[in-house]
């Protein structure tokens, strides 16, 4: 009997419906990602008997737009502090959050400078990706497209180029991987040009019942819901932001799990948001910022932010999890959050948006659902 795992990604796009061949673009993707041995100690992991996912939300390492002084120094690595909690993952996931380009491209026109940024990263950011242990990425999302069709391409180009699992543009709408010997899945959607959209069901579904008839697992996500300090809560209904329909978040991800998804991660609102488990499923509404410097406010809840460590069985039913709580100082990069503000605000919100999900957290970060 073929084993079944899916997990879904939504990332908020623009609207329209999205003609495509999913078993080609499948084939066109397909990647292998070597594998390291699960070390036992997170969330009780037991090497080969379980897929471990490590999720974070959104990753834009510095840009080179409008120029360098946006940029870390070369010599600091960012994700060198998270290495050591990376490394229980079989599937290392986040969002990528802008165009990857060294220069050049035909930088979007803000009408608004005030709430308008153009991000373009240096193409070694994704050594240090590789290097930190991430092999699945996101690429739908409102910045992705910051930089034109040249961005866009090149981005592309690069994460082929480095061996990454990736997902989220119509000109790539899935990504395959193989993990212990399960081939496993991978698509994303955002409401934004050029991106898988998050708010046509009817592809997204399409996609994940075709995507899960090619593979053992698949992996979902999604880059949707409003923004800000005020939207740490999930409305379980259509949320509009400037002027932008970003997406019913509660209705996509429990389409998605219907559908045949196994997980589904979310990340867009830069804050953390509630956990919920249906149908014996993981979903997380969003992951907030995880590792973003210079150009985003890190104020109060934008500043926190989990690292999720997801222990499944083979078959893509959830066993349990542990939220790694995380604080960017300055102007960013991930830290490891003595205080657990990320845990403890995950917590409360999940018990007040999600009760029905019967959520048991300890002190350490380790959650499962009775």
């Amino acid at each position: 009997m073929k084993i079944g795992i899916i997990v879904v990604f939504a990332s908020v796009l623009s609207l329209g419906y999205v003609s495509l061949d999913v078993n080609q673009k499948i084939r066109d993707q397909n990647t292998t990602v070597s594998t390291k041995k699960i070390k036992k100690g997170s969330a009780n992991v037991d090497d080969d008997e379980f897929i471990t996912i490590v999720a974070v939300g959104d990753i834009m390492m510095g840009t080179n737009y409008p120029n360098e002084s946006y940029l870390p120094p070369r010599d600091v690595k960012l994700m060198a502090p998270m290495i050591e909690y990376f490394k229980f993952g079989d599937i290392v996931f986040g969002n990528l959050e802008g165009t990857v380009l060294n220069a050049g491209g035909e930088v979007k026109s803000c009408s608004n400078p005030s709430t308008c940024y153009a991000f373009r990263q240096p193409e070694y950011f994704l050594d240090q990706l590789k290097e930190a242990g991430f092999n699945m990425l996101s690429v739908a999302n409102n910045h992705v497209g910051d930089f034109g069709t040249t961005g866009r391409k090149n981005t592309i180009k690069a994460l082929t180029d480095r061996g990454f699992c990736f997902a989220g543009q119509t000109t790539c709408p899935t990504g395959i991987m193989n993990v212990k010997g399960l081939k496993i899945g991978f698509t994303a959607y955002a409401p934004n040009n050029g991106c898988m959209s998050i708010n046509d069901h009817e592809l997204m579904v399409k996609t994940v019942k075709q995507l899960k008839s090619a593979c053992d697992l698949v992996i979902v996500s999604f880059h949707g819901g409003a923004e800000g300090a005020s939207a740490t809560h999930v409305p379980k209904k259509t949320e509009i932001f400037l002027g932008e329909n970003r997406g019913n978040v509660t209705e996509f991800a429990r389409k998605a799990i219907d559908a045949g998804a196994d997980v589904v991660l979310g990340h867009g609102p830069h804050v953390s948001r509630a956990i919920d488990y249906y149908k014996g499923k993981f979903i997380s509404y969003s992951m907030g910022n995880f590792c973003t410097y210079g150009r985003f406010s890190l104020k109060g809840s934008a500043g926190i932010a989990p690292l999720f460590q997801l222990k499944l069985k083979k078959d893509g039913t959830f066993v349990e999890g542990k939220i790694i709580s995380i604080a960017q100082l300055g102007e960013g990069g991930p830290v490891f959050d003595k205080n657990s503000a990320a845990l403890k605000e995950i917590k409360q919100l999940t018990l007040s948006d999600f009760p029905d999900s019967k959520a048991v957290f300890d002190e350490e970060g380790n959650f499962s659902f009775k």
